[in-house]
């Protein structure tokens, strides 16, 4: 049976606050400033009576973490390694339970899609009911934030939703440049007004001016292995915890890179309605926009997108969806 998003009071958000002031274990929000030894390392975690996938171990201050994924919400948390039962394997399809698991079904249909040389990975409407699952991309880029996306979302949604879910891919060049819009991000997260699934975009997130082929992550000499591995630790030390979705810069890729964003157990991500290319959104569209001050046409038509639908949001017909619950239909 399909299990529709939950609309979340101020007393469900008090009840949370004070779940992750109690639950000390489970990491949120702190800045990891001082990593040392960050491994991909794949284990079987079991944290008070529920069982986790193991994929990053990490020590900061002298305390040891895990970086591990629900496998069946695919939601990620930082848990600290006393508090775990956990069992090294030497790949992610060593673990019991992955194999069953929504997490190894994400890996099949990515797999499924990944001959193409643009936009493999997830990239298929879903779920099927009205609205969009919203992604938002911050490539490089010297100008501000793209303020009105979010605050054109507040409007739209008044009285509607508390807590938007909307997912943000984060390249690190970007997030060393904009400090301040990071900021206010995060604290409207904090606030409860949006509810962010933070994308791995990499590290520096190359473009040249040559073919898709040679390009982005194709470029010759690129590390892969850095560029995802140095963007989480950097969104780790500003107390981003990654999700398990990755994004490729351009949406290009190839097999044998997509194959190597597996072995990281991540998820690769893609859009069927990048809005600034003329894609348009159709119910479940993983929509693509670029608030990094560079697509004001894909800026500009999502507005449009929103006022189109204005009197089925305030009916609650056409809904943001929560990416994490797409992967579940």
């Amino acid at each position: 049976m399909k299990q529709k998003r939950q609309r979340f009071s101020f007393r469900h958000i008090y009840l949370v606050i004070l779940f992750v002031i109690l639950a000390s274990d489970v990491i949120y929000a702190q800045r990891f400033e001082h990593i040392v030894d960050y491994q991909v390392n794949f284990a079987n975690v079991s944290y008070k009576g529920k069982q986790y996938v193991g994929i990053r171990s990490f020590q900061d201050q002298g305390q040891n973490y895990v970086l591990s994924v629900d496998p069946i919400t695919l939601e990620t948390y930082v848990l600290n390694r006393n508090a775990c039962k956990i069992v090294a394997v030497t790949s992610i399809e060593k673990v019991p339970y992955f194999d069953s698991s929504l997490y190894m079904k994400s890996f099949k249909h990515v797999r499924s899609n990944e001959q193409v040389l643009q936009d493999a990975g997830i990239d298929f409407p879903f779920p099927k009911e009205r609205g969009i699952n919203l992604t938002i991309d911050l490539c490089p880029s010297h100008k501000p934030l793209d303020k009105i996306v979010f605050e054109t979302l507040f409007v739209a949604f008044k009285g509607v939703e508390n807590s938007l879910p909307v997912a943000i891919s984060l390249s690190g060049k970007w997030i060393l440049n904009h400090e301040t819009d990071l900021q206010w991000l995060i604290n409207l997260q904090n606030k409860g007004l949006l509810t962010i699934t933070w994308i791995n975009h990499t590290y520096t997130h190359k473009v040249n001016k040559d073919p898709l082929n040679h390009n982005f992550l194709l470029a010759t000499g690129t590390d892969v292995n850095y560029e995802v591995i140095a963007n989480e630790k950097l969104m780790l030390s500003k107390g981003i915890v990654p999700s398990v979705f990755f994004r490729f810069p351009g949406l290009v890729s190839s097999n044998k890179i997509i194959e190597q964003v597996l072995s990281f157990g991540l998820i690769p991500v893609g859009s069927d309605a990048w809005l600034a290319k003329g894609q348009h959104a159709k119910d479940g569209s993983i929509v693509l926009i670029h608030a990094n001050g560079n697509e004001e046409i894909g800026v500009q038509d999502f507005i449009q997108l929103l006022k189109s639908e204005q009197s089925n949001i305030k009916s609650k017909h056409w809904i943001l969806h929560d990416l994490h619950e797409g992967f579940q239909y």
